[in-house]
């Protein structure tokens, strides 16, 4: 039984659960997991169900409106994508906790294409961002098929920090207009900053407006962290009535939300027109790598806490399946919420019936009562975003990787600065690009050493460690701490050929510890076989110790093992000293030799 199955009982104490993929699954429940969960669905988990679902709904609701108003489209376009994202979940989902829905970290990107290419227009703007769902969809879903639901992992930790603090900078500074009351125009998060600050400085402050949006926003802050009292709810309500009661909207000017549409979300292709394929692609790209990389680490976490295993691959594809929905019924790319999901849990959620509740509920509220928004202050939708971003920023963890390695910490800086500065969409590449080099750099440099024999302590030792320690005549112990690749062959060449030079003794061994080698490529390969002919050339002999037979198979594979022979290859660093001592006459007594 699969131990994502919600009627799966937890591994008992001492024993981990096994982790099952969703490809273990046969016929529909590989990629149907909601399904699987129906089947083995307990009734005492309803009443649960059922009561968070409910509460879920407070939340679903504002929040909905907000990140779409932040994604340029209208705010009932929110609600149409929170409806059919968690419908599309619960039945591809393999997280039984996770909700999904529109997000304040994708805000930023879509807003970066529906802008500059919508005119204005709210019907071109929402057909941006539904194709942009649909792209994101596809590349996901694909993506989880072929199995690469590992991609986001090569992102380090701290240029995710990087990105995602610079995402909630740019969603913070694109909602400073509608707190003030006043719009703008301006070239990027930098140019809207400008414009902020010069529209401020003009008196354009609508003074009403922004004390709404501000005491929306304290309320918030305040009590985020209680768990009993819903900190958005409250906030919103209460600027809601305030508006309403005291008829702010007319009296003195307040933009308010005004009435949704009533009605369900239809079936709609999003058609876009030659010129917008290629922003709309490259948008869909960089959603979808920031959504799967957000939903990934929330899924772990919340894997983690129920003591299940989640395939990475499939909720790769359930992401895709929900933004494909989206995308086709009037709605915008979406991604999991780490304050939403949290409300479920704490609310008794048991199972994605949760989030169908939640689902039926705000269907419920746009079919029966569409005017009971219709009081919403924009401002206080502002707010709600903005809270949002500031909870995106991450400082503490950065301090932490400031204090223990510092090269580090300016990576997020980098990538922070990169989309403040470029722009959401840049702003990604530029993080990728930073991820590459980062990784090609360690890779590129590793650390090798020259190993010897340091009294008292058994084995062999690297000699800047151990300063003390001796070299057996005739014999260079080298150990290189990477795989050999194209990026570090030749400076495993150099490295090679330095550490023979520097030894005291002529030499007739050059001994590779190869365990930390991992791989070897067709470019490390050429470099071997060139190493090899010069060491020939001085008379010494290329061996290898502790290598992983993968390895070796590659080096069969590439003739490097024949042209070494057999005799080259040993098991051990100790095979190795002792086959040279017994064939070379050499002035050298181990100490433990000496005690016995």
């Amino acid at each position: 039984m699969s131990n994502s199955d919600p009627s799966s009982p937890l591994p008992e104490t001492g024993r981990i659960a096994r982790r099952a993929n969703a490809a273990d699954q046969a016929g529909w429940r590989r990629w149907l997991p909601g399904l699987r969960t129906l089947r083995g669905y307990q009734v005492a988990w309803l009443r649960h169900d059922i009561v968070a679902g409910l509460v879920l709904t407070a939340m679903l609701v504002p929040v909905g409106i907000a990140y779409a108003e932040a994604s340029g489209v209208p705010g009932i376009h929110g609600l149409y994508a929170t409806i059919v994202a968690l419908l599309a979940y619960a039945v591809f989902g393999p997280s039984r906790i996770l909700v999904l829905g529109p997000d304040s970290s994708l805000a930023a990107l879509i807003l970066a294409v529906v802008l500059p290419l919508s005119g204005g227009d709210p019907h071109r703007a929402v057909a941006l961002a539904g194709m942009m769902a649909i792209v994101s969809g596809t590349v996901c879903i694909l993506a989880g098929v072929v199995r690469l639901g590992f991609v986001t992992e090569l992102l380090s930790k701290p240029i995710r920090y990087g990105y995602m603090n610079g995402i909630a900078l740019t969603v913070l500074i694109s909602q400073l207009p509608r707190l003030f009351g006043f719009s703008t125009e301006g070239d990027g998060p930098l140019g809207n900053l400008k414009a902020i600050a010069a529209s401020v400085m003009d008196g354009k402050t609508h003074s009403t407006t922004l004390m709404v949006g501000a005491g929306t926003l304290a309320v918030i802050l305040l009590l985020k962290g209680s768990k009993r009292l819903p900190g958005i709810l409250i906030a919103v309500v209460g600027a809601t009535v305030v508006v309403g009661v005291l008829g702010l909207a007319t009296r003195a000017g307040v933009s308010v939300l005004g009435v949704l549409p009533q009605g369900l979300p239809a079936l709609s292709i999003p058609w876009i027109t030659a010129a917008d394929i290629g922003p709309v692609l490259i948008g869909g790209c960089a959603v979808a790598l920031v959504s799967f990389a957000d939903t990934s680490v929330l899924s772990r976490v919340y894997a983690a806490r129920t003591r299940t295993y989640v395939d990475p691959n499939q909720e790769m594809v359930a992401l895709g399946a929900v933004n494909l929905a989206a995308g086709l019924f009037q709605g915008f790319a979406v991604s999991s919420s780490s304050s939403r999901t949290p409300v479920a849990e704490a609310a008794g959620a048991k199972t994605q019936l949760t989030c169908v509740v939640g689902a039926l509920a705000v269907a419920l509220l746009l079919v029966a009562v569409p005017d009971l928004l219709k009081n919403l202050p924009t401002s206080a939708l502002a707010a709600v975003v903005i809270a949002s971003a500031i909870g995106l920023i991450e400082v503490a963890d950065l301090r932490r990787i400031y204090r223990i390695q510092r090269w580090e910490f300016w990576l997020p800086i980098a990538c922070t600065a990169g989309v403040v500065v470029l722009g959401a969409i840049e702003g990604i590449g530029l993080a990728i690009v930073i991820a590459v080099i980062e990784f090609l750099w360690d890779a590129w440099r590793p650390y090798s050493a020259v190993l010897g024999r340091a009294d008292g302590v058994k084995g062999y030792h690297d000699i800047t460690r151990y300063p003390d320690a001796r070299l057996i005549p005739g014999l260079v112990l080298f150990r290189w701490d990477a795989p050999l690749f194209f990026a570090n062959a030749e400076l495993f060449h150099d490295r090679a050929l330095d550490a023979v030079a520097s030894s005291p003794a002529p030499v007739r061994w050059l001994v590779v510890a190869a365990e930390p080698i991992t791989s070897v490529d067709v470019t490390a390969a050429d470099m071997l076989a060139e190493l090899i002919e010069a060491l020939r050339a001085a008379g010494i002999q290329l061996c290898f110790a502790e290598m992983k037979d993968p390895v070796k198979d590659k080096l069969k594979r590439f003739g490097l093992f024949a042209q070494l022979g057999e005799a080259a290859f040993f098991p051990t660093i100790g095979a190795i000293v002792s086959r040279y001592l017994e064939t070379h006459s050499v002035d050298w007594v181990d100490w433990e030799d000496e005690g016995r």
